[in-house]
């Protein structure tokens, strides 16, 4: 009899100890975290992020495709408790710098992520770098946690895709050399040169800031802002890309 109340306390305590004190959990002041009841998470009923003005830079094809329901996000703090049966997905949402020539696929391409080749709309071959400043949207966490696998992966995908779109339809503004300008500082094929790709650097970053906007809503991903410091022929490539 002794044995048996000496079990019954031993697993009562481990018990206690395995799943009721190991139950309280905190979130950091950088992080957001969503519950999970019995592996789903939590949502805020009939409520879907087509609702919250992320989805506003979705055309009426992508509305029908970027559908997440809203979770509900625990704030930082605590400390909360959970149940066994439940469990906490935590996220940071500082914001993170990234080369915007990284494959998070393939490490090694665009010459190990330092140089992102782009082709102009006359095959002058060029060569971009810069850096994107990200962050986890904490409005549409679902997207970020269960809706995509690789969700950086996606967005650097899509701002990559946008980037080299508008290098392709870039048009050169017609305008005259200064004079006495050397002819070595300008590497044009039909029109189309390195200096009037970098004189555009402006309107090349804020475009693709207003492009990417949608990445919130499509992958739960803020691009905060993307920088081309430089562009370049790519290295090996000659001034003039060579047609066939």
């Amino acid at each position: 009899m002794i044995i048996l109340i000496g079990c019954f306390l031993g697993f009562t305590g481990w018990f206690l100890v395995r799943y009721f004190a190991a139950g309280f959990y905190t979130v950091d002041q950088n992080e957001r975290a969503v519950k999970t009841i019995f592996g789903r998470a939590e949502r805020i009923p009939d409520q879907t992020t087509l609702a919250d003005p992320i989805a506003d830079s979705l055309n009426p094809e992508e509305k029908t495709r970027y559908v997440y329901p809203q979770v509900r996000v625990i704030l930082p703090g605590g400390p909360y408790f959970k149940w066994p049966w439940e469990k906490i997905s935590k996220v940071s949402i500082a914001t993170n710098t990234i080369n915007m020539a990284h494959d998070p696929d393939d490490p090694g391409a665009n010459m190990g992520g330092q140089i992102l080749d782009a082709v102009t709309k006359d095959q002058l071959n060029t060569g971009l770098t810069g850096q994107i400043r990200y962050r986890i949207s904490e409005r549409n966490l679902y997207a970020y946690i269960f809706g995509i696998k690789k969700p950086i992966l996606h967005v650097m995908g899509y701002f990559v895709s946008v980037l080299r779109e508008r290098i392709a339809n870039f048009e050169a503004p017609h305008t005259t050399p200064n004079a006495g300008e050397h002819s070595s500082t300008i590497a044009s094929a039909d029109g189309i040169s390195i200096n009037d790709l970098r004189k555009n650097l402006r309107d090349l970053n804020e475009h693709m800031d207003h492009e990417c906007c949608s990445s919130s809503a499509r992958y739960g991903i803020v691009l905060d802002a993307s920088l081309i410091t430089g562009i370049d022929p790519p290295p090996g490539s000659g001034v003039r890309a060579r047609r066939n």
